[in-house]
């Protein structure tokens, strides 16, 4: 059961990668076919974060969840949008990584 939920937050986390990107490309929702998909990947991400709080403890797949759409969007904003690539920039990036895999490592489920 741990290991769904644990599942469920990585595909949260990932849509939530995908939406943040999107509304780059939705020019203010302006934009039709983005804004939809932008949207769809909201409720998704949405939903799967719930599924995974049937089981994790609501603190750490919070944390987790927003760590893997703020770390995705970052890696994404760099190959996709030439985005700074400062090492203190990667640093932070890499302590960020560090809080998950701790918070993954130390919860009970």
């Amino acid at each position: 059961m741990a290991v769904n939920a644990w599942l469920s937050l990585l595909v949260a986390g990932i849509m939530e990668t995908g939406w943040a990107i999107g509304l780059k490309y939705t020019e203010g929702f302006s934009q039709l076919v983005p804004s939809v998909v932008t949207i769809a990947l909201m409720g998704g991400s949405f939903y799967f974060l719930s599924k995974s709080l049937e089981t994790l403890p609501v603190g750490t797949a919070y944390a987790v969840w927003t760590g893997i759409g703020a770390v995705g969007t970052v890696i994404l904003g760099i190959a996709l949008f030439g985005e700074s690539r400062d090492m203190l920039r990667i640093l932070c990036l890499l302590f960020i990584v560090s809080g998950i895999i701790g918070l993954k490592i130390f919860s009970v489920d």
